[in-house]
């Protein structure tokens, strides 16, 4: 049978397996005031359903059939490129641009937030 050291490596490899899985699926951090003011102009939300979480197309209502643990990656990816597309800035000021390159708003942004946009979405 399975010794007591073949019992307790196994459960150390299964640990370290579901810590590093857990870890590389998390979403990164993000700076809560400016991803409250794009969300509006974002194309996509996350919405709860039964089975989990889907990602929904506010424009057409279509959903993305994307797999729960890979949901907020999902996310991520659509944010950073909706926002290369669709985000700029002067100076210290964020524009907020539609699909045919119109500011339809602009946003302020302090040091840490002009860091934050500059790593996430254009980097």
């Amino acid at each position: 049978m399975l010794s007591k050291k073949m019992v307790w490596a196994l459960m150390a490899v299964f640990a370290f397996l579901s810590i590093s899985m857990f870890i590389s699926n998390m979403p990164e951090k993000k700076d809560r005031h400016v991803i409250e003011k794009i969300s509006a102009y974002f194309p996509y939300e996350l919405t709860k359903t039964i089975g989990g979480l889907d990602l929904v197309n506010k424009n057409t209502g279509e959903k993305l059939k994307i797999d729960n643990a890979k949901v907020f990656l999902a996310f991520d990816d659509l944010l950073k490129k909706w926002g290369r597309s669709h985000l700029q800035i002067k100076d210290s000021t964020l524009l907020i641009l539609d699909d045919e390159n119109r500011t339809v708003d602009t946003m302020h942004l302090n040091e840490k937030e002009l860091k934050f946009v500059k790593d996430f979405f254009f980097k």
